[in-house]
């Protein structure tokens, strides 16, 4: 909708103009829902009462040369005029200060472009939000869960978790932040980590790992996340980790039975093939593996 048409819209439906079939097609568009809002904070605002015959006696007292009279019908249209620089006004700044969420559903990935063309992928049972319409002025988004970022060149902004701020310039990353654990990972360019306190700069090729108040700097030679490529890896990991992780890559529930939960397990299984993944965590830690219609149980041996 382009910006005359959208005000012609906004004129016909503060005026009660619709159609049933227009109102219909206007509350579907995604904007209808912070005009409802905007509609609310506007209900107090009074228009001047437009008092035709006043009007007209100070026209006529008034000494001019060449009187200018103004049609009495303009008067509907000028205090619709007069609510629409309002309503206008109040959706600019509502607009500028409205969260916008992105999120990938377990057994989903979604790829989105922030408003400076920046590229983002979000991993399974992961959300992002950050100010859409105020981007340049608030260069900062909230993620919770797992994320590969690829930032236009030139491009920075900061990437706030429950446990750390990633600051980037330029550069491809990923981040993963899950319950006490986060990791960043940078594959170009450099990215600063802020963790409690500390700060740690990581270049390409380097990966820090944050748990239980502990840091972990290591090497990778990866070119792009391994989620990516249908690929789940853990490091020093327990199985109530790689069973949530597990459950948001296939959207199954998983049920842990009768399992010591102190064994760690460091490697790489599918995240496109269960049984082979079933598999591969069975055979770790001695399970065995039981598929019912609620549930898959591992339960030991």
């Amino acid at each position: 909708m382009n910006t005359m048409e959208e005000d012609y819209k906004l004129a016909k439906w503060l005026d009660g103009g619709m159609t049933e079939s227009e109102l219909k097609a206007f509350q579907e568009t995604p904007e209808y829902a912070t005009y409802i809002k905007i509609a609310h904070y506007s209900n107090h605002l009074k228009t001047p009462v437009f008092d035709e015959n006043l009007m007209l006696q100070n026209v006529v007292a008034t000494q001019k040369s060449i009187p200018k009279v103004i049609p009495l019908y303009q008067s509907k249209w000028l205090r619709i005029a007069a609510i629409l620089v309002v309503f206008l006004g109040l959706t600019y700044v509502l607009k500028s200060e409205s969260t916008f969420t992105e999120y990938a559903d377990n057994a989903k990935k979604t790829t989105f472009l922030l408003p400076d063309d920046s590229e983002i992928v979000l991993n399974s049972g992961s959300e992002i939000k950050y100010k859409k319409w105020n981007w340049n002025n608030q260069r900062s988004l909230e993620l919770k869960g797992e994320a590969f970022f690829k930032v236009a060149k030139g491009k920075t902004f900061d990437v706030q978790t429950d446990l750390g701020i990633v600051t980037v310039v330029g550069t491809q990353f990923g981040v993963k932040s899950r319950e006490n654990r986060m990791e960043v990972y940078c594959y170009e360019g450099k990215v600063r980590v802020q963790n409690k306190g500390q700060i740690t700069y990581l270049t390409k090729g380097k990966h820090v790992h944050y748990e239980n108040n502990k840091q972990i700097v290591t090497a990778f030679s990866d070119s792009i996340p391994l989620w990516l490529q249908n690929k789940m890896t853990f490091e020093s990991e327990d199985l109530a980790a790689i069973s949530a992780e597990m459950e948001r890559q296939y959207g199954v529930k998983i049920s842990v039975k009768n399992v010591p939960l102190d064994q760690q397990f460091t490697g790489t299984i599918p995240s496109n093939d269960l049984d082979v993944a079933l598999e591969i965590i069975c055979k770790t830690f001695q399970l065995k593996a039981t598929k019912t219609k609620a549930a898959i149980i591992l339960e030991g041996k």
